[in-house]
């Protein structure tokens, strides 16, 4: 021991930890809401309209039996990229966001003045090509930098060691490979996939990614070593037809997928395909069915449970016969055989979109985006029912979406 003694040095590290400048802000217990100001789902079906009011809202989750709207942003994404257009880093310091596609109005037809009828004209998505980076340490959250990646960027996905991301472009059919240092997100490659992307999963072993080919019905399997990404299309699995989600479960064990089948709200019985994901080479290995329309799925924490938001005929017109006036959430039990049973389901609002298990997995909440609210449910045993709670959001719930898990 120095001349100083231990009760001295005791002190001068505890003087040295409470007055360092470098001691960093802790992150806050966020998750993130993508709110779509520009498409809306009517009694007589979907409209487009005009760009400028789409934002993010940042949802406190310190109670997970009660989430609070901290504060929103002002933000383009859309719902016309999969619920997973966005992620937090697994420090809870920086947020990823999506924007998939901006809107553009008819032009006017020959021998009409330019703003004559302009608001009877119906506007179209075009393919967007921006990334935002969010530094959520910030009081409150601020917008770092938007970058450019691939065309219509959709479903992301950030690594567990939080330095790399990867985003799945829709019309570009490719995957965006970025680096993460600090608040310093870079794109380094794209990755040809083929087919247009819609999502994408990492697996939690950081060897594998899982990419959701949403048009071709397919998952293609992604090579990662380091920050080199490779495409195998031998390695394509046939899955179900408008596949737009998929998760990893936290033993990298089985990747889970969400097929909306060929068009959504039709009536018809969707599914969810079961991959062995440990294999040299994946494949499917079960099919369950689980209601027309499952649009994404979370798997829990400890890997026992995934939930899904279902649709059901909600984002119908109503004169169609396959209308219903609300979705479900439904509960799929993983066992430790690795075979996967749907053990619930709770009725959720109008058009569920974005869905996620809370920090602790006891909870799930769903974005119900015709409604504006975020609905909370309780998970018990192998059962979920709502618990009664619905928070009023200021816009659209389009996606959902925590930290990313270590």
């Amino acid at each position: 021991m120095t001349r100083f003694g231990a009760g001295r040095v005791a002190l001068l590290a505890g003087l040295l930890l409470t007055t360092s400048p470098l001691r960093a802000a802790p992150a806050p217990a966020f998750m993130l809401v993508g709110l779509d100001g520009k498409t809306f789902f009517d009694p007589a079906g979907a409209r487009n309209g005009p760009n400028g009011a789409d934002a993010i809202a940042f949802i406190d989750v310190r109670d997970e039996s009660h989430p609070q709207v901290a504060t929103t942003m002002l933000l383009d994404n859309s719902v016309y990229g999969p619920p997973t257009n966005l992620q937090i880093t697994p420090d809870g310091r920086l947020g990823l966001v999506a924007s998939s596609v901006t809107m553009r109005q008819e032009e006017p037809k020959e021998g009409e003045a330019k703003d004559g009828g302009a608001g009877d004209r119906p506007w179209y998505a075009q393919p967007d090509d921006r990334l935002h980076v969010l530094d959520l340490t910030s009081d409150p959250p601020q917008l770092v930098e938007t970058i450019t990646v691939g065309r219509q960027p959709s479903g992301l996905a950030i690594n567990g060691a939080g330095d790399l991301a990867l985003v799945a472009n829709r019309e570009g059919k490719s995957v965006t490979v970025l680096s993460i240092a600090g608040t310093k997100v870079t794109p380094i490659a794209t990755v040809d996939v083929g087919d247009e992307a819609a999502a994408v999963a990492i697996s939690p072993n950081g060897q594998r990614a899982f990419v959701a080919k949403n048009k071709a019905g397919k998952i293609g399997v992604l090579k990662i070593e380091g920050t080199t990404v490779t495409y195998d299309p031998a390695q394509d699995m046939p899955v179900g037809a408008g596949v737009y989600g998929i998760e990893v479960t936290p033993d990298a064990r089985l990747a889970l997928t969400a097929n909306t089948g060929a068009s959504p709200s039709d009536g018809n019985a969707d599914s969810v395909s079961v991959i062995d994901a440990n294999l040299d080479i994946p494949k499917v290995v079960d099919w369950l069915g689980v209601g027309d329309t499952p649009e994404t799925l979370d798997i829990a924490p400890d890997g026992r449970h995934a939930a899904l938001s279902v649709v059901r005929g909600s984002s119908a017109p109503q004169s169609s016969p396959n209308y219903g006036p609300k979705g479900l959430v439904v509960l799929l039990t993983i066992d430790s055989d690795g075979s996967v049973h749907v053990t619930g389901a709770a009725e959720a609002g109008a058009v569920p979109q974005g869905v996620a298990f809370s920090p602790s997995g006891r909870f799930v909440y769903v974005g119900n985006y015709v409604d504006r609210t975020l609905q909370v449910f309780r998970v018990e045993g192998d059962a979920v029912t709502a618990t009664g709670v619905k928070l009023q959001l200021p816009g659209q719930p389009a996606s959902l979406r925590g930290r990313a898990r270590g």
